[in-house]
């Protein structure tokens, strides 16, 4: 046999293992998947048939998990639960969070307004990439590290292209701005058409009557397809367990926004809806020292943001997906 034919033999063998390997691996990968989803979507009606305390106290016996982690996952989906059960889910967070961090928080659940859409809009002539927004937002939600999760990302772009997908994301906020460019913060838009809740496959994200799309984290199985429903990289996905410093972590939480995130959830900007359903402003609108920022009830006609939409030329992201995004951009 020549050498050619060996090298040749060694190449379709070597294709032929990849092959197989990747074929493997997808399907490991829709098994798992399958498993999240009926176990996920299977509980409620499992619950019906039998009692919590009889189901959780058979399983624990044969699988030696705690109390804790079981009440989690036969816990109800959020939207169903009544006042009661969202009290005793609140407290048994609280009771986590008091024993991972050493921390006393206190756990809300501000519902949505009504005759409120809320949306954001940002004034390109006044952003000057100083990613103060960036900051401020990883603070008041409680985003850890390692890696870095960030719901807002600041794009440096050159003046009269306005692509994102041009953009640089690591430009240096020590220089800026930069002559000839545009600085673009980009979040998730929060649309009226949003893909990504069509895309979950058990309901663990939805929108709200505010216009708010939230993400309930003890229901979301971590599957990711929502992430790659956005259009706008808006979501982001848990790696790790969130690493953060009970000194300084924000103690004043709300169920569907800025609690601390578990592990293998996707998680996304809310429009601190914690402080925003209360009368505040969300914390990247306050941190920004140029006041490019504008936010408020679009259906209030004497908003910030409803004047700006009704006296200026504004425009958004990606118009021709036809999602509606309710982040508006416009020039003064």
């Amino acid at each position: 046999m020549t050498e050619l034919v060996k090298l040749r033999r060694s190449k379709k063998h070597r294709e032929r293992a990849r092959q197989a390997a990747q074929s493997r691996a997808a399907q490991r990968d829709e098994v798992v998947v399958d498993r999240a989803l009926s176990a996920k979507s299977a509980r409620r009606g499992f619950l019906k048939g039998l009692g919590v305390a009889s189901a959780t106290a058979a399983a624990v016996g044969t699988t030696g998990c705690d109390d804790g982690d079981w009440d989690k996952f036969f816990q109800s989906h959020y939207k169903e639960m009544n006042a009661a059960e969202k009290a005793k889910v609140f407290e048994r967070i609280q009771k986590e969070q008091k024993k991972t961090y050493g921390t006393d928080v206190q756990l809300h659940d501000p519902p949505p307004l009504d005759g409120v859409r809320f949306a954001f809009a940002i004034s390109l002539s006044r952003c000057n990439g100083n990613r103060r927004c960036v900051t401020a937002c990883q603070e008041e939600n409680n985003q850890g590290g390692d890696p870095t999760i960030a719901y807002i990302k600041v794009l440096e772009v050159d003046a009269g292209s306005l692509l994102p997908e041009h953009g640089d994301l690591y430009f240096d906020d020590e220089t800026v701005p930069q002559p000839g460019k545009v600085y673009m913060p980009v979040q998730c838009n929060q649309c009226d058409n949003p893909p990504c809740t069509k895309a979950c496959p058990v309901e663990a994200t939805w929108q709200e009557k505010d216009g708010i799309v939230v993400v309930d984290y003890d229901w979301c199985i971590g599957c990711r397809y929502c992430m790659a429903a956005c259009p706008y990289e808006a979501r982001h996905f848990n790696f790790t367990e969130p690493k953060l410093n009970p000194a300084t972590m924000n103690t004043q939480q709300g169920y569907l926004s800025n609690r601390p995130r578990p592990k293998g959830v996707v998680e996304k900007c809310h429009f601190c809806l914690h402080r925003t359903r209360n009368g505040h402003y969300p914390a990247c609108l306050e941190a920004c020292p140029t006041g490019a920022r504008k936010f408020g009830n679009i259906l209030d006609e004497t908003s910030e943001v409803a004047t700006v939409l009704r006296e200026k030329r504004v425009f958004v992201l990606k118009e021709e997906l036809n999602t509606i995004p309710h982040v508006f951009y416009f020039f003064e």
